[in-house]
């Protein structure tokens, strides 16, 4: 066996750079630095990032889920279709409010096709009074598939506040 002399070591590790291995080394360069940016801008234009990293942390520094914020503003709108004069506004607002406890009790694991199915499985004691949001229910059913149901505001207020006494329940908000 021949050992290699120092020299020789150098010029296996360390070549000449010859015009065409320089290209080559380049374009290399080139093609990584711009897979980099692309995978950069894919971050910041993707909800990737943001849902990943933004939202943990200002759930981290505000002790609040991120999804919240989202609720408080579909709650907001439910309180001011609720104040309107109108009675398809306050019909909304309940509607609204309805498929927006629907919506929660999904997220939170509850399964059914409805509201009503999901507070027939619901464990005993996660409402204080499961009977008049059962019946709150009932009116969103009634609004929704009956046209010519009519509905007071100082109803539709009684029943907001029943959807909104579950959202508190359920710590939505």
């Amino acid at each position: 066996m021949n050992q290699l002399s120092q020299t020789e070591i150098d010029a296996i590790l360390f070549p000449p750079i010859a015009g065409w291995f320089l290209a080559a080394k380049i374009f290399c360069i080139l093609i990584s630095v711009s897979i980099i940016i692309f995978i950069i801008y894919v971050w910041f234009t993707t909800p990737w990032l943001k849902r990943l990293v933004i939202w943990d942390l200002m759930e981290f520094f505000t002790f609040r889920p991120y999804v919240i914020k989202k609720i408080d503003k579909q709650w907001m709108k439910i309180l001011q279709r609720l104040e309107s004069e109108l009675e398809t506004e306050y019909k909304l607002s309940v509607i609204e409010a309805d498929l927006l406890l629907n919506d929660v009790m999904k997220r939170l694991g509850n399964e059914g096709k409805n509201l009503n199915e999901k507070l027939e499985r619901v464990k005993p004691g996660v409402f204080s009074q499961l009977q008049t949001l059962k019946e709150a229910d009932q009116v969103y059913q009634n609004l929704v598939y009956d046209t010519s149901y009519h509905l007071t505001q100082s109803d539709a207020k009684r029943i907001v506040a029943e959807f909104e006494r579950a959202l508190s329940e359920l710590e939505a908000f």
